[in-house]
């Protein structure tokens, strides 16, 4: 049932006398622990563009993700359709909508301390933008998209419902939802750094990692600003995947575990990228025809280079711990050490007498990177050794 009334909108009206409306429709209201409470009701599929919009990812201008849905799939919301207007047609499951708190419960009824009956209350406005609308779907786009471009009069679909003004909880919401569907993982990695609560253990644990590669990749002063590909970035030549890695090695056993927090999965963001700039800036500057360059192009931009020069970092660092943090010349002092045998972009690798490797045959393979990693490593700290004998000998 539409009741009209006469409360208006400052923000977003326009210059009309079009008076708001209210959909107002039977629910439930289901307590999930002290502080959870959800609502369940049905609703005409018909009327959800009327009250509700799809928050698809993107970045503001301050490089901010906003939003958190991932592009409609017009293959799949072509088959829902047709099934839909197909004979007896039938969708059992619920779709998930995250309202603001315009949208008012009044119950009624008898109450069980888990469920109440009541009514639930959604202010509906044809003059508002989508953005402005009272709901979100988290989870069911392709449903309703199904629905809205069906043929049918009207098709009556199950919600689930949850109020917040939070865009952080509804960002958890929809990756706790999505996480046992194919759901991209770029996705996922993009929106991990601005959600709040509880999630699944493996991604609680890349929470910190996908904060530290949202800075590397969006600060101004990073010299992989815009260079790693994510959603928001597809222009990106290097996979987010690969920096995950090498950030997730150093921070459990490398340069960055010195920067954690005892006890915590989390540490001093800023040190740590202080250090990451540092050294990513030295790699662009010894191997400036290898950077930038997409992982076909460059083994450097590869998720095989990418992991094992991490590694590199590591041990430089490790180098230097008696006396300071490396600087940028630090860095690029020791990358020249090994500058000479690495074979970014074109020519052989020579990793044995018996054993070469044409620059473009290394794979992003646990086996490869840790061949890459292992030569690289040996190599660094053959020639510092053989310096710093020379330099004591001299002196």
């Amino acid at each position: 049932m539409t009741r009209t009334h006469t409360a208006r909108s400052t923000s977003t009206r326009a210059k009309d006398t079009e008076p708001l409306s209210e959909i107002r429709v039977p629910a439930l209201q289901v307590r999930q622990g002290p502080n959870r409470v959800l609502y369940s009701f049905a609703v005409d599929g018909k009327q959800l563009p009327r009250f509700t919009t799809i928050s698809r990812i993107h970045r503001d201008g301050h490089s901010g993700v906003q939003g958190y849905q991932r592009p409609e799939v017009l293959s799949h919301i072509a088959a829902i359709r047709k099934y839909l207007e197909s004979d007896d047609p039938m969708i059992p499951n619920a779709i998930v909508i995250a309202f603001d708190k315009r949208v008012v419960f009044e119950p009624g009824g008898v109450s069980d301390g888990y469920t109440q009956g009541g009514t639930l209350v959604i202010p509906v406005d044809s003059a508002v933008l989508d953005e402005d609308k009272p709901g979100w779907i988290v989870d069911g786009q392709q449903r309703c998209a199904a629905i809205r471009e069906s043929r049918l009069n009207a098709f009556p679909i199950c919600v689930t419902a949850f109020i917040t003004e939070s865009d952080a909880e509804q960002r958890s919401q929809f990756i706790l939802v999505n996480s046992t569907k194919p759901l991209p993982k770029g996705l996922i990695y993009e929106l991990l750094p601005s959600t709040v609560g509880a999630l699944p253990a493996t991604l609680q644990l890349r929470r910190f990692p996908a904060a530290l590669l949202d800075r590397l990749n969006y600060d101004e002063d990073s010299p992989l600003q815009l260079l790693v590909q994510t959603p928001t970035n597809p222009q990106g030549v290097i996979k987010d995947n690969s920096i995950l890695r090498m950030l997730e090695n150093s921070l459990s056993d490398g340069a960055l575990y010195q920067y954690r927090h005892p006890g915590a999965e989390r540490g001093d963001a800023e040190a740590m990228l202080s250090l990451l700039k540092d050294f990513w800036v030295a790699v662009r500057n010894t191997f400036p025809a290898a950077w930038g360059q997409t992982p076909r192009r460059s083994r450097l931009m590869h998720g095989v280079g990418i992991t094992s020069t991490g590694f590199l970092m590591d041990a430089i660092v490790d180098r230097y711990a008696h006396l300071r943090v490396p600087s940028v010349e630090d860095f690029e002092y020791d990358l020249w050490e090994i500058a000479d045998l690495c074979q970014w972009t074109e020519g052989t690798w020579q990793f044995d007498t018996d054993h070469h490797r044409k620059w473009n045959d290394l794979q992003n393979t646990p086996r490869d990177i840790q061949l890459l990693t292992n030569y690289l490593l040996n190599q660094y700290r053959a020639r510092t050794f053989r310096r710093r004998v020379r330099k004591q000998s001299r002196a």
